[in-house]
This record gives C-alpha cells, sequence and structure tokens, in this order.
C-alpha cells in the first residue's frame, strides 16, 4: 500500500505567527553553510539529555539530514527522534520505490533540480552500501492521440529539467521496447530505477549512529517549550513526559508535519490532507511474461534484461498524481496502480482504518472541500476503481491487453 500527503492552503497569503522560542527559529539553509560556525562548536556539557541540535522524524528525509550533519560536523552532539518503536515505518516503506529520473517537475524548480541531482547520487550511495536496485528504464505511454500533446509537452519538461537520453518512441518502438503494451507514442527514460527506500533509509539511520548520532525510537513529541538554560533554550517534552534540551531543532516529521509546525507556534497551513494509494499486484513470473524489455547501462555494451517501470498514463498536469503504473519491485513482483483516495487516518493503509478525529479535520478543511469540488469526477472514479478490482483491471487492459482480472490480487 502506497501512501501520499498533499499540502493544501485554503487562503493566498500566509502570515506566520511568532515562535515560542528563539531557540528553534532555524532554517536549514544556514545549517549546511559551512560558513556559520555556530554548528562547528558544541557546548560541553554533562548531561545525557543535552544535545547541539534535535532531528524530529526517523523516516528518509530526516535520516539524510541527520546522517549529513554528522558528517559535516563530527564532533556535534546530534539526536534523532521517532515516535515509532522503529525507523522509517511509514511514508518511506509505503511508496512505489522509483528512483526518478526528473521528468514531471516544473522546470527550475528545487524539486526538479534535486530529483535530476538525487538520481546519480542514489545509484552512487547505493552501489557504496551495496543496497540492491535496478536501473530497469520507464515508459510512458500515450493511449490514443488525444494524449499525445501531453506526451510531448512533458518529453520537452523532461529535457529542459537535464533527465538525461529520454526518446521519444513511436509505436512501432515502442512494441519493440514492450511487446505486451499497446500505445500511440511513448517517452522512453533509460536511467529510472527501482530500490527499496525503506533499506535507504535504514542504511542512513545505521551511518548516522556509527558515526556517533544517537537515535530515540518510542520518543512521540508532544511539546515544545522554551528552557532556562541559556545554551540549551528549546525543551522537547515527549508524549510520556521524557525530557531533553537542544540549541536547535529541525523537523521532519512526515505526515505530521503540520501539527509538529504548529507545536512550536508556526501557521497552521499548509494543511497535510492524507491519501491513500491502493495497488493490484502481479507474481514475479507473471511480470516477466507482460512486462519486460533488454536495458543497456551507461556502464558498458551487455544487454540486461529486467522488467521495465511502465507507467501506462500521461498525467494531467492540473491533479497532483501520476496515474497507474505497472511497477516492479525488488522482488521481481509488479504492482498495478496505485489509485488516489482519501484515507481516513493519517497513517491508515488499509479503507478500514479510520481514525475519527484525523477524518474529521480533513473534512472540515476548506483546501480539501474546494479539491473535492473542483475534481469530484476523477475522485468518485478513483474510489470507485478502489471498490471494484474488475474495473481496475479493464482500465490497466487497455494498456497491455493480454493482463487477465486472474493474473492480478
Amino acid at each position: 500500500m502506497s501512501y501520499g500527503v498533499m499540502m493544501l492552503n485554503s487562503i493566498k497569503n500566509l502570515y506566520s505567527k511568532s515562535l515560542v522560542c528563539k531557540g528553534y527559529q532555524s532554517f536549514l539553509g544556514p545549517i549546511w553553510n559551512v560558513k556559520y560556525a555556530a554548528l562547528s562548536t558544541t557546548v560541553q556539557t554533562k548531561e545525557s539529555n543535552f544535545y547541539d541540535l534535535a532531528i524530529v522524524g526517523g523516516g528518509i528525509v530526516g535520516l539524510a539530514t541527520a546522517r549529513e550533519l554528522m558528517l559535516r560536523y563530527p564532533g556535534m552532539k546530534l539526536v534523532l527522534l521517532e515516535k515509532e518503536s522503529s525507523l522509517a515505518m511509514h511514508q518511506s516503506s509505503h511508496n512505489s520505490g522509483v528512483i526518478h529520473s526528473g521528468i514531471y517537475y516544473t522546470p527550475g524548480t528545487l524539486k526538479a533540480k534535486l530529483c535530476v541531482k538525487g538520481l546519480d547520487m542514489t545509484y552512487s550511495y547505493c552501489k557504496s552500501k551495496e543496497i540492491p536496485f535496478k536501473k530497469c528504464g520507464k515508459l510512458i505511454v500515450a493511449i490514443d492521440e488525444e494524449e499525445v500533446p501531453r506526451l510531448l509537452n512533458l518529453y520537452e519538461r523532461g529535457k529542459e529539467n537535464g533527465a538525461r537520453d529520454l526518446k521519444l518512441l513511436d509505436k512501432h518502438e515502442l512494441k519493440d521496447v514492450e511487446p505486451n503494451c499497446e500505445g500511440v507514442r511513448a517517452i522512453h527514460s533509460p536511467h529510472t530505477g527501482i530500490v527499496d527506500w525503506g533499506e535507504v533509509a535504514r542504511s542512513y539511520g545505521e551511518q548516522f549512529q556509527k558515526s556517533g548520532g544517537e537515535v530515540k525510537v518510542n520518543f512521540e513529541v508532544a511539546k515544545f517549550s522554551s528552557s532556562t538554560h541559556h545554551q540549551h533554550p528549546v525543551r522537547i517534552t515527549g508524549k510520556q513526559g521524557e525530557e531533553l534540551f537542544s540549541r536547535y531543532v529541525v523537523t521532519c516529521g512526515g505526515l505530521f508535519s503540520d501539527r509538529l509546525a504548529q507545536l512550536s507556534g508556526s501557521n497552521p497551513l499548509p494543511r497535510v490532507v492524507p491519501f491513500r494509494g491502493e495497488y493490484l499486484k502481479l507474481s514475479a513470473e507473471k511480470g516477466k511474461q507482460l512486462v519486460h524489455g533488454n536495458i543497456y547501462p551507461k556502464c558498458g555494451p551487455n544487454p540486461i534484461f529486467t522488467v521495465f517501470l511502465l507507467s501506462i498514463y500521461v498525467p494531467d498536469p492540473t491533479l497532483p498524481f501520476l496515474g497507474v503504473h505497472f511497477t516492479p519491485r525488488m522482488d521481481g513482483s509488479v504492482l498495478l496502480g496505485p489509485n488516489a483516495v482519501l484515507a481516513f487516518a493519517r497513517e491508515g493503509y488499509k479503507m478500514g482504518t479510520v481514525n475519527v478525529s484525523d477524518l474529521v479535520e480533513s473534512i472540515a478543511f476548506r483546501g480539501l472541500r474546494k479539491l473535492a469540488l473542483k475534481h469530484w469526477k476523477f475522485g468518485a472514479s478513483e474510489f470507485y476503481h478502489g471498490l471494484n478490482r474488475q474495473a481496475q483491471v479493464k482500465r490497466l487492459q487497455k494498456y497491455v491487453p493480454s493482463l487477465r482480472h486472474e493474473d492480478v490480487k
């Protein structure tokens, strides 16, 4: 089960409130910049619960941040706080597992720049840590002529972003790559890949701890407040009453980012609205029969036979979702989907998981109501396909006609 999140504003202009205390009025930019000397020196203390910097959130963003800070400032006393019993339990481990090449994002944005740069960094890191991955490539397919203009716009966007070696295929070239796929045009992105992002995140955590960082699991932050300790001005209180003190705090709270921001006295907007992605699944044997191809890696001329990542839908740029796709997994199976439906709990990975408080908060939010009214047909369709497996398979068969209802589970 995948999990998504939307950050929605219901007003155009946001005005931040004053923070509770100056201790965590810090931004990541100055922290990264080595010309700022504040973090290069630590405040010596015998107290075990006093830190130079605390990171809240043990997902991949928090762990990557912790690892990088520990590498840049090896003498710093740093702690990472995670509310669950282990690391990377939520969005970091509930996703499609794709290493994107940078096609989709608006040119010039940080998302576009960092996605393109992060592609090679991810492959390099995985090789250095012996984390399994596959550079299996990706096809984005236009099923009819009506979708071709959007496909061409996406191709130009990808080139402008710097996504490497993109190629436009006609319907015959498409068949050469994916014999079972139907379409009139396609974009081939040879450097797109797959990996278990949860494994990558846990590797970050392991490296962080080996470098001297401390991880506290089962620590759910309940309160930020000013402390009486001048050199450690932020008091962080856990849900069980535990306390620690820090010079700086960085929050990487994933689905709870907005609530952590509110705890610090910041503006409650943008608001997190959780969406759940529901998948069907092909076995490894059936996946190889239906979706396959030859990928020539950059390092040499020998072909690698593997499963393609087949994005079978040209995404609508007016919607915050990429549509359904055939996505190979590291275990050899293939995911089909996802759809996108409102989740009834922030960490609700199944339709039957309901948190009344979370659901009421989402429905009461004006930003979600505006989105729902604007795209109600799309929402109704996604909900219907989530309930009706046969309808979901029928939608997938437009692209791979040989897919059968009994092939999926």
